[in-house]
């Protein structure tokens, strides 16, 4: 039989409580609650990407509704709206991205076609989370 001290047995439950923490998921997953609604400027892909793998590992389709966000989990469903004008549009995020620090999402043409930006290539929006997908960040 086994013995161990109090103390022994404090630092064993720790561990164990970190490791169950951590194994859960919650130790890697942001808290992105406070992010449902944010500002800033959307652009667009270019057709060089059409047909490549997107970080979800789907392939990229320029003609779908989806995009691209630094932090938003897969599968969540942004309402995108065009400050200028007020077309909303609505996409399913599934790479992440833009590239560029000042953007703030990247849509496939045909959502930034809805939206009214092709011509101009970039334009201010506001964009609402719809639904938290629930895929891996």
């Amino acid at each position: 039989m086994y013995r161990f001290s109090a103390e022994r047995i404090a630092v064993l439950i720790a561990a164990s409580a970190i490791v169950a923490f951590a194994m859960s998921g919650c130790a890697a997953r942001p808290n992105i609650t406070s992010e449902k609604t944010q500002e800033g400027i959307a652009s667009y892909y270019s057709n060089d990407f059409q047909g490549h793998r997107t970080a979800d590992g789907e392939v990229f389709d320029n003609s779908k509704f989806t995009a691209a966000h630094r932090s938003y989990p897969f599968g969540t469903i942004v309402r995108v709206t065009n400050l200028a004008t007020d077309a909303t549009v609505e996409v399913r995020i599934n790479d992440r991205g833009p590239v560029k620090q000042e953007r703030l999402i990247d849509l496939t043409q045909a959502a930034a076609k809805a939206l009214g930006i092709i011509r101009a290539g970039l334009g201010r929006v506001r964009i609402d989370v719809v639904e938290w997908g629930n895929k891996k960040l």
